[in-house]
């Protein structure tokens, strides 16, 4: 299961702080800093239940160059909150926040992978600003929500009151 995590990392152009770590998914969830990274004298580490998640720790410069290549404007994109890169009951998936310079707000990009790592697919992109926020979601068929002013969404495209923060938490 790790080697799939680390294959898509590697295929992302992102590299990890650590070793692969593993945490309740409901405390990975709630956690809005950066995640502990495990000594890589550790290892690779991974999830033994169905409440577990596999996460990596990836390097700030990093996950910069893969908002320049993924999105074909170097800077226009610039992390604002620690990512999460992790593979939960069989799945990988990559959530980013970022501040999107050119139309002057916040962003959270959410992907998951194809089996294989090869492909990613985004079920959600969230931007927001203190006076509005719009989506765009489609989150059905995973286990999780995005959290909007303390309101959790699955699906769906429009556009709601305005926030400081958006979640990716389970549904």
């Amino acid at each position: 299961m790790n080697n799939r995590l680390r294959n898509i990392l590697a295929g992302a152009g992102i590299a990890t702080v650590g070793a692969i770590g593993t945490k309740m998914a409901v405390d990975y969830f709630k956690n809005r800093g950066k995640e502990e990274a495990p000594a890589e004298s550790a290892g690779d580490q991974e999830a033994t239940s169905a409440q577990e998640v596999s996460y990596a720790v990836v390097k700030d410069d990093s996950l910069q160059k893969f908002l320049d290549a993924s999105f074909g404007a170097p800077g226009r994109y610039v992390p604002s909150r620690a990512p999460k890169v992790f593979d939960y009951q069989g799945r990988q998936y990559m959530v980013v926040w970022a501040r999107d310079t050119q139309k002057n707000k916040n962003q959270m990009l959410a992907f998951i992978y194809t089996p294989d790592g090869k492909e990613r697919k985004m079920i959600a992109s969230v931007g927001y600003t203190g006076q509005e926020t719009d989506y765009n979601l489609n989150l059905g068929g995973t286990p999780f929500a995005v959290e909007v002013n303390g309101k959790k969404m699955t699906s769906g495209q429009g556009k709601t009151q305005g926030t400081n923060e958006v979640d990716f938490v389970l549904a």
